[in-house]
C-alpha cells in the first residue's frame, strides 16, 4: 500500500512539471483544483522555486492557504506567503484557518512579518498578534479562537441559531462550548442533544462537564495526552480566569505528536532536535558534532580504565576478543531497557515515585536474559584455542553483571533526569553508554586479573 502511494505520489508530481512546462495554465489550473490540499502541499515542496511562486498564484486562494498550512516547515511557507504581492497575501491570510495564519506568520523575520501584516485588514492582524504572544508549544500557541459557543441561559432554539451564525467563520464545528458571563466556560452541549430537544428547552438542562480543559500555559505535549486519554475531537482552552479563549482539536495535536516523537527519537539518539530531516549536510555537521564530542569525553573513562589493566590485557590476549562483545551486549540490553523507560514516562498515566517499578523490573529481566546469554557466550568462548573451564566462567559473569546493571541503568537514568528536571530523552543514552561500558570492562578484566592470573 505504501508502496502504491508513493508511486501514485511521484506521478502527480511527474503530470503537474509536465504541464508546467507545457505552460497552458487552463489546463494546469484544471488538473491541479481538484487535488488534496495535502497533495497539493506535495507538490509544492518538490518542484522549482519560480515554480512554487507560478502555482500559489494560479490556484484558488482557499487550496493555496491550505497547501501552505500542510506543507513541512524547513520548506518556509511562511517566507513564500510572505513573497507575493499585498492583495494575494489579503486574500490567503483570510481563508487561513487563525492558528494556521499564527504558525506560517510567527516562522517570518520581523521585517517580513511587517510587510504581511501591511497586507492584512487590522481585525485579522490584531486576532494573529494575540495568539503569537503564547509560546509556541503551548496550549495558546497551538489553539485557535474559531469555535462555537452557546450562552448558558440561552434555550435550543435559541442555541442552534447562534451556530448557525458562527458556523460560517469556523472551519469545523467538533464541539458546542457553553459560556457564561464574561465569557466564562461552564461545560459542552453534544450537537445530538441539541439537535433532539425540544426547542424550548434551556441550555443549563443539556449541559455536560468537559472530560478535560487545558490552559493557556499547558505544554503542547500534555494537550495531546489528554485528547488521547479521553477520545475527544477537541479541547477547549481557558485563561487564569476560566474564561474561554480558544479551542484546541484532533488534527492540530497529531501534529504535535508528530512533531514531539520527531523529536523524542533525534535526541534519544543523541541528535539535536534543531537539525531538519532535510536540512543540509552542513547543519547536519553542526547538530551531531557537539553531541559526538560530548560522548567522546564520557566513553573516555571507560578507555582510562581498560588502560589501567593493560597488563592483563597483555598476558591474556584473549580478552580484547572478549571486550567488544561484552560491551556491545551491554549496550544494547541498555538501549532496549532506555527506550521503554522514556516511552513509558510520555505515554504512563502513574505517579512519580511508582515509576522506579521500572528499574527493579528491567533488573530482574537484565538478571535473567544475563544469564541465557552469558552462559551462550561462555560456550562459544570455551571453543577458543587454549582456553580453560575458568575462562568460560569468568566471561559468563561478566555478561551476566554488565547485561543486569545495563537493563537496570536504562530504566534508572531517564527516571533520575525526570525527577531533576532534565529531558530523560537528552542525556539518558550518552550516561548509560558510558557506565555500561565502564562496568562491563571492570567486571570483566578485573575477574581475569584475580582468577586467570
Amino acid at each position: 500500500m505504501h508502496e502504491h502511494l508513493e508511486e501514485q505520489r511521484h506521478l502527480l508530481i511527474e503530470e503537474v512539471r509536465v504541464r508546467l512546462e507545457a505552460g497552458d495554465e487552463d489546463a494546469l489550473l484544471a488538473f491541479v483544483e481538484p487535488l488534496h490540499p495535502s497533495d497539493m502541499a506535495d507538490v509544492l515542496e518538490h518542484v522549482e522555486e519560480a515554480e512554487r511562486m507560478a502555482l500559489l498564484q494560479l490556484i484558488p486562494a482557499a487550496l493555496a492557504s491550505d497547501a501552505l498550512a500542510e506543507m513541512e516547515e524547513e520548506e518556509k511557507p511562511g517566507e513564500l506567503l510572505a513573497s507575493m504581492e499585498p492583495d494575494r497575501i489579503a486574500e490567503i491570510v483570510e481563508e487561513l484557518a487563525d492558528d494556521d495564519a499564527a504558525d506560517l506568520i510567527g516562522e517570518l523575520d520581523p521585517e517580513e512579518r511587517a510587510r504581511v501584516f501591511e497586507s492584512v485588514p487590522d481585525e485579522e492582524e490584531r486576532e494573529i498578534r494575540e495568539l503569537l504572544e503564547y509560546p509556541e508549544e503551548s496550549a495558546g500557541g497551538i489553539m485557535t479562537r474559531e469555535l462555537c459557543a452557546v450562552d448558558s441561559e440561552a434555550t435550543a432554539a435559541a442555541a442552534i441559531e447562534a451556530l448557525r451564525a458562527q458556523v460560517e467563520g469556523t472551519e469545523d464545528l467538533y464541539t458546542v462550548f457553553v459560556v457564561g458571563r464574561r465569557g466564562r466556560l461552564r461545560g459542552v452541549v453534544t450537537l445530538r442533544d441539541l439537535v433532539l430537544a425540544a426547542p424550548e428547552t434551556p441550555i443549563s438542562d443539556l449541559l455536560q462537564e468537559p472530560p478535560a480543559v487545558v490552559s493557556v500555559d499547558l505544554d503542547q505535549e500534555e494537550v495531546g495526552r489528554l485528547l488521547s486519554r479521553y477520545n475527544l475531537a477537541a479541547i477547549g482552552v481557558v485563561d487564569a480566569e476560566e474564561r474561554l479563549v480558544g479551542q484546541i482539536t484532533f488534527d492540530d495535536v497529531i501534529d504535535v505528536v508528530e512533531a514531539e516523537v520527531t523529536e523524542d527519537i533525534l535526541r534519544f539518539a543523541a541528535v539535536s532536535d534543531e537539525e531538519q530531516l532535510r536540512g543540509t549536510t552542513l547543519g547536519a555537521i553542526r547538530s551531531r558534532l557537539p553531541w559526538l564530542a560530548v560522548n567522546t569525553l564520557t566513553l573516555s573513562v571507560a578507555a582510562v580504565a581498560v588502560w589501567l589493566y593493560r597488563d592483563t590485557i597483555e598476558q591474556l590476549a584473549i580478552l580484547a576478543a572478549v571486550m567488544p562483545v561484552i560491551a556491545g551486549l551491554g549496550g544494547n540490553a541498555g538501549t532496549q531497557a532506555l527506550a521503554v523507560t522514556i516511552r513509558r514516562i510520555a505515554l504512563a498515566d502513574e505517579l512519580p515515585e511508582e515509576r522506579w517499578s521500572a528499574v527493579v523490573k528491567e533488573l530482574v529481566v537484565g538478571l535473567v536474559n544475563g544469564l541465557a546469554i552469558g552462559l551462550l557466550v561462555a560456550v562459544v568462548s570455551l571453543l577458543l584455542p587454549n582456553t580453560e573451564a575458568i575462562f568460560g566462567l569468568v566471561v559468563m559473569i561478566a555478561m551476566w553483571g554488565n547485561l543486569a546493571v545495563a537493563s537496570a541503568l536504562g530504566a534508572f537514568f531517564p527516571i533520575l533526569l525526570e525527577r531533576s528536571g532534565v529531558d530523560p530523552a537528552v542525556a539518558s543514552s550518552v550516561f548509560v553508554t558510558t557506565f555500561t561500558d565502564l562496568f562491563g570492562f571492570v567486571l570483566l578484566l578485573g575477574l581475569a586479573t584475580r582468577f586467570l592470573l
